[in-house]
Formats: C-alpha cells, structure tokens, sequence
C-alpha cells in the first residue's frame, strides 16, 4: 500500500518494537508484525495484532506492572 504520510513510498511487512504505557505502567513488545514505508518508516499494524496489543497491556496493568518487556508472540 502506498504510505499515507508522506504519500510516496510503499510499504514493506517487517517487524517492529511497539512502546505501549498506560498509566504509570510502560509496556514494551519486540518483533511485532507490521507493515513500514520503505521513504519515511511509518509503521502500520492490522486490526488483530493491535488487539492483542490492547489485551496484553490491559492484562499487564491489572497485574501491577509497572515496566516489562516482551517478545511478541502470534495469538
């Protein structure tokens, strides 16, 4: 798909590191699937991978994390 920041470049499945933080809880997942712009880097993750993004966050701030990081893995 074309990238619609900077509108120019295409985007490349790759993975990345996402700092999620909530609260005062800071939660950090390594490899996480996603598409990137090859001309900027913006990064885009689909619906579900966000969703599992949501759920460990929320899981991690009931337990009373208050920094953690982690590898993705696929649901």
């Amino acid at each position: 798909m074309i990238c619609v920041v900077c509108k120019h470049g295409q985007t490349q499945p790759a993975t990345v590191t996402v700092t999620l933080e909530r609260d005062n809880m800071t939660l950090v997942v390594k490899g996480v699937p996603a598409s990137v712009c090859a001309n900027c880097g913006e990064e885009y993750l689909d619906e579900q991978i966000t969703a599992q993004l949501v759920h460990l966050v929320e899981e991690a701030s009931r337990s009373g994390v208050q920094v953690a990081v982690r590898q993705y893995i696929a649901a």
